[in-house]
């Protein structure tokens, strides 16, 4: 039997300091010392309407489509996710690299494996020790991906007349 996300539980206590550390890099604008493996992005609060902030870990960079993708592991529970859903990005960083109003978009269930699949590939080590303590699946190509969902962002590209 596959083994699903569905009851992945939100970080606590200690783990929730380690996975909110990268946060202050970003904040006294050291995030450059991350390198391309986390990004730092700032979107608007689908309730209160305020600046929200997080780092995501970058699961894959597609440069054929200009696009960085990050993967949401508690899916549509996600604040960040739901934010998105119903607002927009404010501002993205990764490394040197800014952008201000970034385009989003949700990734298919095929893309979102395809990201996993390349994570897994490049960081074997991280991927086991996140399934251990996340609850992601072992074996994302033939696993129940369950809630995970995937974004990939661009830099916004203005309409032209």
């Amino acid at each position: 039997m596959s083994r699903g996300v569905s009851s992945a539980r939100r970080p606590q206590g200690l783990l929730l300091r380690a996975v909110r550390a990268p946060l202050w890099l970003y904040r006294r604008d050291l995030g450059f010392l991350l390198g391309k493996r986390f990004l730092f992005l700032a979107h608007q609060g689908r309730l209160t309407g305020l600046r929200r902030e997080t780092v995501l870990e970058v699961a894959r960079l597609d440069h054929d489509r200009g696009e960085v993708i990050v993967v949401a592991m508690w899916g549509n529970r996600a604040d960040w996710v739901r934010n998105l859903r119903a607002g927009r990005g404010l501002e993205l960083r990764m490394g040197h690299l800014r952008l201000a109003e970034p385009e989003h978009r949700f990734l298919s269930a095929e893309e979102c494996r395809s990201a996993l699949v390349s994570y897994r590939e490049a960081y074997p080590v991280t991927w086991r020790l996140l399934a251990a303590l996340a609850g992601l699946p072992r074996d994302p190509k033939n696993d129940d991906l369950g809630m995970i969902r995937a974004v990939a962002f661009r830099p916004h590209m203005p309409a032209t007349a």
